[in-house]
Formats: C-alpha cells, structure tokens, sequence
C-alpha cells in the first residue's frame, strides 16, 4: 500500500503535489518523493520520513514544472529502512522516465533476471517498483523499433507488453521526459487509481491519484476509475487519450481498501469507503444479534478511527449505547504499517489512551476494521479492563485475516498472522476478550456490492487464501515466509547495501 499522485496543470505543481501527497498521508508514512517536468528536465527531491518532514521551501522551490508525480511509501518489498528505494525511481533510457508505483509484483524475482540477462538492464535496489520501471522502458524502446521517437500508440504498445509480463498488482503514474505523464492499472484492478479534471481559462487540467480525496481536495472533480488494465497517456498539452492494453481483465478490488486501508471520505471504484464501512457495522450487528443474543452489553466503543461507522451503525442497529472510549493521538503513525513488531508493540499505547468513565464497572463491545498480528487488538483490551472495564467483548468488522497478502499489503507470512493457525475461541483467549465475532466473509462482500452491485469480484485472499492472479503457489508462500524470516534475523543499519543514486539528500 503506497499512495500515488500525478498531475498536468497550466500552473506550476510542486504545491499540488505535496498537498495531494498530505492527503495521502494514510497510505504510507516510510518516505516521500516529487518528481517535476520543464521541458526536458526532470527535478527530483525524496528521502525517509513523512512529507511534511521530506520537503522544506528550499526543495519546493527546485521542483520547477507543470506537470509532475508524487508517492508516499509504505513497505512491502525491499527494506523498511532503505533510503535508496523512495520513489519516484528515474532511468534515463529510452526517453528519460520517472515511476511511482502502488502495490506488489509477484513475480519480481524472475524479471530481475530477465533484466539483466536478456535485456542488459541493471537493478540498483530491492525495489519492485525499480524493477517495473527498467520493465517499462524496455518495452518503450522495443516498441519505438529503436526510433528513439514517442507516440501514443507506441506507448500504448509498451504498456501492453508490460501487462503481458509482471504479475501481480500495481497502480502505476510515470513520467515521459518531453512528452507527458502515463498511469495504468493492472489488470484485475486490485489497487485503486481515479481521475480527476479541472478546466480552467488556459485548458483543462487532469490529475491521477490512488485516492479521490486528493481531486477533492484539489479542487478538481472527479471523471472515473481508471480501468482494470488501462492505461491513459496525458501530454503536456492537456491532450488526454485513454486505451484498454490488458488482453484479458477481471475487477477484483482489494477489500481491504474497503475496511482499512482507504480514507472514509473517498470514492473507490463506485463505491463510497464510508458507506462501506457503516454497511460492515449493519452486517455484523445482524450476526451478533442471531448468534450472541444472551450478551448484556453496556456500551459499543469503536477503536479509532476506522472502524467508528461500523461502530455506530452496530449501536444503532442493536439500540445500546455508543461511546467514545478512547483517544487518539493524532502524531503517532498508524500501527498496522510501521515497519517491524518492536514498533508497533511500543506504539499502541502511545497512540490511544482510555477513558476510564466509559469502561469502569462496564461490559463494553470494543469494535474493530480487523485483528491481523493481534498485538494491538490484546494491548487495547488490556487497557479497557485496566480502565475497570468488568467485561470485554471483541468485534472485528471483517473475518479473520488467515493468509498472507502478496499484493501490497504488509501481510506476508502467515507465521506472523494471529488468525492463521487458531480458532476463534483460541483467539477469543490470545488476545484476552471474554467474547469475540467476526464478520463473515460473504456478509462483507455484500456490503460493499449493495453500494455498487456490478462489484461481482474481489481481492481477499488475506481471509479465503484465493489469491485472483491464479499464479501465487505454496513454493512462492515459502518463499516469501523464508525471505521475510531472513530478513528478521538480519542487523539491518538503516543504509542497506545499495548505492544512493537516486536519492537526493536534505542538509
């Protein structure tokens, strides 16, 4: 999970970037980058860190330009502490391109030595994104026939060549030196990717995101999702042609943008996250209600922030009282994407704290998005009955998360995965709670496929283990289990071992 942005303006950028990038925030908080376009030149600053901490006016001012890229990190490939794998990632052949890219390539390893063995292309870090974009320009410079001349229908011909060789899930905005900015989407749609418009006295403007609170926010308005295996190619001009380049698509949305990963007030492929979520709290208060109804429950408190409107919908639906429990602190990170345990364990209790009103002498309902690790899940129950909580029961808006996630969730080893090998009742006792539910999985899906029922597909692999792709097999889940292990174990100083070409560094 990354966020992604690109804009063509008839004004300079760098502000909309990093305000986009802001707002974007939510989906990754390991490192930031811009990249901007004046005629041929491209400027570039990135480093480790949240934006608000990567750039100063001094950086700002260097991102000269009407028409650039953003991306904000959250790790999943390569290392957590690497400040070479920022993005956006810059080759200079063919063309001149930059790439910013949301997601996971599955099968990453095997292009790494295709690139260097066929195509004569060198990695420079761990990064998939790295690989996908040497993926890219190798198919740009088939598709020109060694013309070294850009057009759409060669672009779109190097796009259907990268769709006929990565595997897995990516959104993706890349620049073209001299020409103008390219976005596609893979080709089941599992990471989302929306386009804005905004036509002003000198043409129209055109802005791609992950997420449409960055064209709100903007001031854009928003045109549509881009679709599964689309690609859309913006000049500098404001020209905009869009063109199906997958051969074959299915939409299967990742679900967990829908209860987690997504801010509340975005629009994800038709569908509005917030109504999602309140469907989620419908559903599970119906399950309790014909499964748990001997439950004599004081107060339903939600675990801030994203599971509130499946709390308060449970509360209304089952009429108990709905509470307010627990504060956030708003400059701590999310604890699901800081990278290692050791974090997110210190974390949690930095992050919120109880109000003892509401639990003393209390049964109280504590309703979650999800219990992945479980680390947090425990420590919050925890603190409720520290708070003089009598009894504590647990609610998870979605269904236990019992499989690794190889598309771009920080979910990969199902060793790490509280729900992978236990029962709910062994759950119920791990994590501390004198009761627990989960959502069913059928009953999420047709949460989200009431708001938009041409949804027949979804990416859940992470609760089923059906993973949409048909290319993900028990040697690749070792694999990445081992990798994952290895890396555990490994003293990693913060530098890796690469080679900071890319980085531009802050004084």
């Amino acid at each position: 999970m990354c966020g992604i942005i690109g804009v063509v303006a008839t004004m300079p950028v760098n502000q909309l970037l990093y305000d986009g990038l802001q707002v974007l925030q939510h989906r990754g908080q390991d490192a930031a980058g811009i990249a901007t376009a004046e005629g041929g030149r491209f400027h570039m600053h990135k480093g480790p860190g949240l934006v608000r901490d990567v750039f100063r006016t001094r950086n700002m001012r260097n991102l000269i330009g009407n028409w650039g890229i953003g991306h904000c990190r959250y790790p999943t490939a390569g290392s957590a502490y690497s400040a070479a794998e920022s993005q956006p990632f810059y080759v200079n052949s063919p063309f001149g391109l930059m790439l910013a890219h949301n997601g996971n390539l599955t099968n990453a390893e095997q292009l790494k030595q295709d690139m260097f063995l066929q195509d004569l292309r060198h990695m420079n870090t761990n990064s998939d994104s790295e690989v996908l974009l040497n993926v890219l320009a190798h198919e740009l410079q088939v598709a020109s026939q060694n013309r070294y001349q850009v057009d759409p229908e060669t672009i779109f011909q190097a796009v259907k060549g990268v769709q006929r060789r990565i595997k897995g899930a990516y959104a993706v905005v890349a620049m073209i030196a001299g020409y103008g900015l390219l976005a596609f989407r893979d080709p089941y749609g599992i990471r989302p990717l929306i386009i804005g418009r905004n036509d002003t006295a000198h043409g129209p403007e055109y802005l791609v995101a992950s997420e449409s609170v960055a064209i709100d926010t903007l001031g854009f308005r928003v045109l549509r999702d881009v679709e599964p295996g689309e690609a859309i190619l913006i000049d500098t001009q404001g020209h905009f042609v869009s063109r199906q380049c997958a051969e074959k698509t299915v939409h299967a949305p990742c679900m967990f943008e829908y209860v987690y990963l997504a801010r509340p007030d975005s629009l994800m492929d038709g569908v509005s996250v917030y109504e999602t979520r309140v469907k989620m709290g419908e559903f599970l208060a119906d399950k309790i209600r014909h499964t748990m109804p001997h439950l004599e429950i004081d107060a339903v408190i939600p675990i801030p922030d994203s599971s509130r409107p499946a709390a308060m919908e449970l509360a209304r639906r089952l009429d108990l009282p709905y509470r307010e429990g627990f504060v956030k602190n708003r400059y701590i990170g999310r604890t699901f994407i800081m990278p290692g345990q050791a974090g997110r364990k210190k974390s949690v209790r930095q992050k919120l704290n109880a109000i003892a009103q509401e639990f003393r002498g209390k049964s109280v309902m504590l309703v979650d998005d999800s219990i992945v690790r479980g680390t947090t899940s425990k420590e919050i129950i925890q603190m409720a009955r520290d708070a003089g909580a009598r009894r504590v029961y647990f609610a998870s808006a979605s269904p236990p998360v019992r499989y690794a996630n190889v598309y771009g969730i920080d979910m990969p080893t199902r060793s790490e995965l509280i729900a992978s090998f236990r029962s709910d009742e062994e759950i119920c006792r791990e994590i501390g709670a004198d009761g627990l539910i989960y959502q069913d999985i059928d009953a999420l899906k047709a949460a989200v496929r009431e708001l938009n029922p041409a949804l027949a597909h979804f990416e859940t692999s992470c609760f089923d283990g059906q993973y949409v792709t048909g290319d993900i097999s028990d040697a690749y889940l070792e694999g990445i289990e081992a990798a994952r292990e290895k890396i555990g174990k490994s003293d990693d100083d913060g530098e890796g071992n690469q080679l900071d070409l890319n980085l531009v560094q802050s004084d």
